[in-house]
């Protein structure tokens, strides 16, 4: 690739049916992962939580540093934001007693602010943007507050509300095939529909993550966290190794 070609290069993958599909399984393996060490290793929320970021903030400057788009690298750093913001929010809904509720509103400010926030200092929230430091700090800034958003959503959906894992998944995936259709058959702005869709599927994984491993009495199918992680770490390596991605355009 020559230097011209570079310049016109995302740090990000281009946008397609097989990033989507690596996206929910790093969704989903961020709640069974979480889940393991928190939980099945008994070390706690805030322990597992700081163990999470110290390895979000070293993917991330990785990332950052790099000076082109890496696959193993970026998926790795999706799956360090999923991880923390699993334990993340379960810290903020049940340890500090805010709730689903609270977790999810909390969340949904903070994210908001982030996507605004950028979008004021830098002109744009497309991802295509996203090859600068400052670009990639407010990209992976607001991914992680949209990580974690959906483990609150996706925890108030399934429990609150009385859908279970199964109803929560039916919502969560019912409201990305309207982000679809919306996709195919409007001119609604492709960003506004990225980060609708990019937020829909953390909720997805998370309970889709909670009906492979909690128990049977609880609605789910109570399989190991470990082996459930593994068998998804499995799928993304696949996808990863097999499928080739392209960096994204970057928009000019």
């Amino acid at each position: 690739m020559d230097a011209a070609t570079e310049r016109t290069l995302s740090k990000v993958p281009e946008v397609t049916l097989i990033f989507w599909i690596i996206k929910i399984a790093a969704t989903t393996l961020g709640e069974t992962g979480g889940d393991a060490v928190s939980m099945s290793m008994n070390l706690g929320y805030l322990v597992a939580t700081g163990i999470f970021s110290a390895i979000f903030l070293h993917t991330v400057g990785a990332q950052i540093a790099a000076k082109r788009f890496h696959p193993v690298l970026y998926w790795t750093t999706i799956v360090a934001t999923t991880t923390v913001g699993t334990t993340l929010a379960d810290f903020a809904d049940r340890s500090l007693g805010i709730g689903y509720a609270g977790g999810t509103a909390l969340l949904l400010t903070l994210l908001l602010a982030s996507l605004a926030t950028w979008h004021w200092t830098l002109g744009s929230v497309s991802v295509d943007t996203v090859s600068s430091p400052k670009a990639e700090v407010f990209y992976w800034v607001t991914i992680m507050f949209s990580q974690t958003l959906g483990t609150a959503l996706g925890d108030w959906t399934a429990d609150s509300a009385g859908l279970g894992y199964l109803g929560a998944a039916a919502i969560f995936g019912g409201l990305l095939a309207i982000v679809v259709a919306a996709y195919y058959l409007t001119a609604v702005s492709r960003t506004i529909l990225f980060w609708i869709a990019f937020i829909l599927t953390r909720p997805l994984g998370a309970v889709v993550g909670d009906f492979l491993d909690k128990p049977i009495s609880n609605g789910g199918l109570a399989l190991s966290r470990y082996a459930a992680s593994a068998a998804l770490l499995v799928i993304m390596a696949i996808c990863v190794m097999l499928v080739p991605q392209r960096a994204a355009s970057r928009s000019h």
